[in-house]
């Protein structure tokens, strides 16, 4: 155990946040696993698990249309504008405990030391559990800091879940208070933020591989998305020669290894093929028909667009010469984020004070701090987690020791934060 977790009392903290993940963890929908999708029961049990935490820590707890649920540790003057900080508690299908509740549980925990204290500061502090992030249950992403960042788009609200019911239905009947009208009050004021500083796991194996327990993530990287479909020819793998073969699925896999080959070894640049398949395939077919998915992602802009461009142009040649036709649909594109330098200098203090190397790192994972850049300064610390790095998974995990760390470095970040803006200026 390092000194500057054990000489400061956070050792306690570190374990206490673990303790609250794994209690958080028996809300899910699938008991053995950890499964919580918007606005189920599971859901709202975790909600109120978290606004009885904030409130024992001090805050008062509020939730709004979309279901997030917010906590508020008022600063020294009343209506002060707030730092904002936490991560989502909606989860994946037999996903990990961690991924977006850490960074809801770590900051209450350090309010709940403060309020222990009786500190405050000259503004409030506001810890948000954004309600999904995922987009699970209805295929739409980040609906709770778009709906904190007034960017909420009303059109997914006529998206339908598994069981034929709308997103609108599901708000409407959430027992929330509220309804879809009220989304657009969600939102809040850039004025009313200081900023935005969201902790999470790393779910990859850089900080790990490195001996570190945390990285200031330097931003956010952009993403491209698209699904092919490869059309050949079928027909019968006895009597087709090899040579005349307009095989799909052939054609598709030489063009996922061009995604590879075109992507690899270039830092910061990756290319998944993530989905494959042989709709109707058989043993002994040739494959007529083969549809595949690509995800491109980059820190740099210029650098994922260029990579793009090139699949592009290798998969009109592979198609071209081996006589399949091909068909490429675009289906999401994001434009990278960078985090706030002037926050990162803050973290990157704070690291340097509790006598930690200062390591940076893009993220290559989407998370709720993207949205909210949007609306204010934004910063991620990420917090290193073991079995290689691995997330969306039962075997995702971290220390008490790192959590306790984490909680030491966001503590000071936010003792001695410097906003851009005096927060006496701008107080109800």
């Amino acid at each position: 155990m390092s000194d500057c977790t054990t000489r400061t009392g956070y050792t306690e903290l570190g374990a206490s946040i673990l303790a609250r993940a794994q209690a958080l963890a028996a809300h899910t929908e699938a008991p053995g696993m950890m499964t919580r999708s918007f606005l189920t029961q599971a859901h709202h049990a975790a909600a109120a698990q978290l606004a009885e935490w904030m409130a024992e820590a001090g805050m008062s707890v509020r939730r709004d249309a979309v279901g997030n649920v917010i906590g508020r540790y008022e600063g020294v003057e009343p209506g002060a504008p707030a730092l904002l900080t936490g991560s989502h508690f909606d989860t994946v299908p037999n996903g990990g405990i961690y991924d977006g509740n850490l960074g809801i549980l770590l900051p209450i925990a350090c309010v709940a030391r403060w309020h222990a204290q009786g500190r405050r500061f000259a503004h409030a502090i506001e810890v948000i559990g954004f309600a999904e992030e995922e987009g699970v249950r209805f295929k739409a992403t980040l609906l709770g800091s778009r709906a904190i960042a007034g960017a909420f788009d009303l059109r997914v609200l006529d998206n339908i879940d598994a069981a034929g019911v709308t997103m609108r239905q599901a708000i409407d009947t959430a027992g929330l208070g509220y309804s879809c009208a009220d989304l657009a009050a969600a939102a809040m004021a850039p004025a009313r933020m200081l900023g935005f500083l969201e902790v999470h796991i790393e779910q990859g194996p850089v900080l790990l591989d490195a001996g570190l327990a945390l990285g200031v993530v330097t931003g956010i990287a952009g993403a491209t998305r698209m699904q092919v479909e490869v059309t050949g020819v079928a027909g019968h793998a006895g009597t087709v020669p090899m040579a005349g073969r307009r095989d799909a699925a052939m054609a598709a896999a030489e063009i996922a290894l061009a995604i590879e080959q075109r992507c690899g070894g270039i830092a910061g640049l990756v290319g998944t093929v993530g989905q494959f398949d042989v709709p109707g395939g058989a043993a002994n077919v040739v494959p007529g028909r083969a549809l595949f998915s690509i995800d491109v992602r980059a820190e740099q802009d210029a650098q994922r667009e260029a990579a793009v461009a090139d699949i592009l142009a290798a998969i009109e040649r592979i198609a071209a010469r081996r006589g399949v036709a091909t068909q490429v649909r675009q289906t999401h594109e994001a434009r990278s984020v960078p985090c706030a330098p002037a926050l990162c200098g803050q973290l990157e203090a704070a690291l340097q004070r509790a006598g930690l190397p200062v390591r940076r790192l893009p993220s290559g994972a989407g998370h709720d701090a993207m949205v909210m850049a949007a609306r204010t300064d934004m910063a991620m610390l990420f917090v290193r987690c073991g079995n290689g790095g691995i997330s969306h998974n039962p075997l995702e995990t971290m220390t008490a020791e790192d959590a306790a760390l984490a909680a030491r470095v966001v503590s000071d970040f936010i003792e001695h934060f410097q906003p851009s803006i005096d927060p006496k200026e701008h107080t109800a």
